[in-house]
């Protein structure tokens, strides 16, 4: 093997690494906050802002039923709540409540706040770099899935 497909090669291995740690603190944290895989996920998606039950359905990868006892759980635990979207009062969104985002950061402020010294050293265009690679490895990732789900969704 050449020194650049070794180099590839090694780091693919470390990606892979990595993804199984990222799963393997998920997992301990989910036992810590007595979360299921699927509702941490919904919660992570929730982060970024309120969703429709909908979209939580296609970001759980859970049916419409299962995605309805999710958020009841979720609610029942405090962590999120259902909402009128303000643009269009006969919609519903999910958001996590105030509750919900203090347990959850609780359990990732140290690695956010660790994390972030990782780039200590690290140039503006490496991170642009870094940043643009990890871009166009999710757009790959979320193609391939969209293929092995068959539905295009």
């Amino acid at each position: 093997m050449d020194p650049r497909s070794q180099l590839v090669a090694s780091l693919g291995d470390a990606m892979q690494r990595y993804q199984r740690s990222v799963q393997a603190y998920d997992d301990a944290v989910g036992r810590a906050l007595d979360l299921g895989p699927a509702d941490l996920r919904c919660l992570d998606w929730l982060v970024d802002g309120p969703k429709t039950a909908g979209a939580l359905a296609t970001a759980t990868g859970l049916r419409p039923a299962a995605t309805t006892a999710l958020i009841d759980r979720l609610e029942a635990r405090g962590l999120v709540e259902r909402v009128r979207d303000e643009s269009d009062r006969r919609r519903v969104l999910v958001r996590m409540t105030e509750e919900g985002s203090r347990e959850t950061y609780a359990m990732y402020a140290p690695l956010v706040d660790e994390g972030t010294r990782l780039f200590d050293g690290v140039t503006d265009a490496q991170l642009r770099a870094m940043g643009g690679l990890l871009e166009r490895m999710r757009e790959m990732t979320d193609r391939h899935a969209e293929r092995l789900r068959g539905d295009g969704t």
